[in-house]
């Protein structure tokens, strides 16, 4: 799934309190109110369902009928029961290190019909794993690696899980979301640019205080080689959503840029406070509630990796 940092991109499934971001349970999330999240987290995955059918497409082409799926870091399950729709033929487990969102997770899955072939495992990744019973055919780890501290190890225990000829897919980095043109109208042009810069650092600062944590290099095919897989490929998928927007797709700009205004407000010059306040201010005619021209532009980057066989 994905869950935020204050200030990392914007997420997906979970609200990395960065938007992106990462199942509970990687680092210390004992005072995330999940239950209380779990429908943005929700409404962010939903909004997203049209890039990870294309990457479910994608690794239809070479897993094709998988037996078992894994979503490492399911968050509220949104993403589990669109791999349970895409492959008809497959158990999916959710797993995660939040209960409240594993919760969500089994009743989506009953509301959409697919409670007979979701399971939903919590614990601490990637231990939990060891009870799946099972090898994956396969595993896909939706921003959940970037919350642990030692991503290369990671890597090794979830292939180490995998099926001979079993696929994991990581989703990590791509395109951070843009909302807005350089100009506004308002502030100093390029604001979206220094807040990424600037959530940047955040990030770095994130990955340097957890537990064990190791600094890598982010070549990802390097990484799930040295974890004994065959890198099979890599694609960025991309949403797309010009403004316009509906009522979802604004609520989710407006979303992220307040956690970005929230996580940022220490590192951000008053100029930018300013112009952010007012965007985010719904009596604000030049805020995002009201201007015509707010968009969401991301990309989202998945790198498949194969187990070999023999």
């Amino acid at each position: 799934m994905a869950h935020e940092h204050p200030g990392h991109r914007a997420p997906d499934d979970h609200p990395h309190p960065h938007g992106h971001h990462h199942g509970p349970g990687h680092h210390d999330h004992g005072d995330m109110d999940w239950a209380g999240m779990a429908p943005l987290l929700e409404a962010q995955a939903e909004l997203f369902a049209p890039l990870y059918g294309q990457a479910m497409a994608w690794l239809a082409g070479q897993v094709p009928a998988p037996g078992l799926v894994v979503d490492v870091g399911s968050g509220p399950g949104v993403v589990a029961c669109q791999f349970a729709n895409a492959f008809p033929g497959a158990r999916v487990v959710a797993v995660d290190g939040a209960a409240p969102l594993l919760e969500r997770a089994r009743d989506r899955a009953a509301r959409l019909g697919v409670a007979g072939r979701l399971d939903t495992l919590a614990g601490d990744l990637p231990e939990v794993l060891g009870e799946l019973g099972r090898p994956a055919d396969l595993m896909w780890a939706g921003q959940s690696v970037h919350h642990l501290g030692d991503q290369r190890a990671a890597l090794a225990s979830l292939a180490g899980h995998l099926a001979p000829g079993g696929t994991l897919a990581v989703l990590e980095g791509g395109l951070p979301a843009r909302f807005l043109p350089r100009d506004i109208g308002i502030g100093r042009p390029g604001l979206e640019a220094r807040l990424r810069a600037a959530e940047e650092d955040t990030f770095a600062g994130m990955r340097a205080g957890l537990a064990g944590s190791v600094a890598e290099a982010e070549d990802w095919p390097a990484m799930l080689t040295a974890a004994g897989l065959r890198h099979t490929g890599t694609r960025s998928f991309l949403l797309d959503l010009p403004a316009p927007l509906d009522e979802g797709a604004r609520a989710y700009a407006v979303a992220s840029l307040s956690r970005l205004r929230d996580g940022l407000a220490d590192v951000l010059d008053a100029g930018d406070r300013e112009t952010l306040d007012r965007l985010l201010d719904p009596e604000d005619e030049a805020s995002l509630h009201r201007r015509p021209d707010v968009c969401v532009l991301l990309a989202h980057t998945v790198y498949a990796a194969a187990r070999p066989v023999g």
